[in-house]
């Protein structure tokens, strides 16, 4: 699993993709994929994310909201990028202009009806079927709280059985080791990094656990027993609990005491599903990924 040998915090934070890796700095964004001939396809952007940040970028609560939209936009774009650069000139032709990317987005929007429908529906659904905690505010929440969490857990082991999924947490793992790597201030070679640990504080499955726990706090102040209500509520809702959340997994990642290792454990138990151990040529993208977003700057790079 690797020890960590983190000396400094760094901004840095990035995302699988479709054979291959995103990279978002303080002032630069990367994404490396392997394409099909086996070469390295680098793309690399501006960002904005360093001192002279907008005030939403800054602004407690604000900036959770913010960063999380800005997220999943970016997760999908890019997501579809990479995906895109895996069909070779010969598959384009004969599907015809214009299939791959209409599949792309059918599968994009069935995924977001999915999500709302395992995660938001579903729950509420099933504990509205206990007629002995319908009217029981902080018990029903919970226990929706808990149908959720077992819902998320069992999607995300189900989803790395997978061949696609699996290689996709490698890719996973490989964005952490890298990151890692470079928070030990060790040279970026695949032996450094091979030894680094693919667990990390700050990584996106925490953020996910917090906001599961957040949103459990937050519906017990929900006054509905309608099942729809309910779920609209969680709906309106979410901006206020993913603000909180980041504001967790900041200090969960600035501090290491008794409570902010209760508050990352669930997060990093859940990526030994979410990651596996990479192979050499996946930790050579996420080299690739990497280096262009390391400003000049360290202090720039300080979380």
């Amino acid at each position: 699993m690797g020890e960590s040998q983190e000396k400094f915090k760094s901004k840095i934070g990035g995302q699988a993709l479709i054979e291959g890796i995103m990279m978002l700095g303080p002032n630069k964004g990367a994404m490396a994929c392997r394409l099909p001939d086996g070469s390295i396809d680098l793309e690399t952007w501006e960002e904005n994310n360093g001192k002279n940040a907008p005030w939403y970028k800054k602004t407690p609560i604000i900036r959770g909201c913010f960063n999380f939209v800005s997220s999943l936009i970016r997760g999908y774009k890019y997501t579809m990028k990479s995906a895109d650069k895996q069909i070779t000139e010969e598959e384009r032709e004969e599907a015809g202009d214009g299939f791959f990317d209409t599949v792309m987005v059918i599968g994009s929007i069935l995924g977001v009806v999915l999500a709302v429908g395992l995660f938001v529906f579903l729950p509420k659904f099933l504990v509205g079927l206990i007629g002995s905690v319908k009217e029981m505010r902080i018990v029903r929440s919970v226990l929706e709280g808990v149908v959720k969490i077992a819902i998320f857990i069992l999607y995300m082991y189900l989803l790395s059985l997978t061949k696609d999924i699996k290689r996709q947490y490698m890719y996973h793992g490989a964005e952490h080791k890298t990151i890692a790597c470079h928070e030990a201030e060790l040279p970026l070679t695949v032996e450094n990094i091979r030894k680094q640990s693919r667990f990390h504080k700050r990584c996106g499955t925490s953020f996910i656990f917090i906001v599961l726990i957040v949103s459990i706090l937050v519906m017990c102040f929900v006054p509905f027993t309608v099942t729809w209500q309910r779920v609209i509520a969680s709906l309106v809702l979410l901006p206020l609990v993913v603000g909180i959340s980041y504001e967790f997994i900041r200090l969960a990642g600035n501090n290491d005491n008794f409570f902010t290792r209760i508050l990352s454990a669930p997060g990093l138990a859940m990526q030994r599903i979410t990651t596996k151990e990479p192979d050499d040529s996946m930790i050579e993208i996420a080299i690739a990924a990497l280096e262009p977003c390391i400003p000049a700057d360290k202090e720039e790079d300080r979380w």
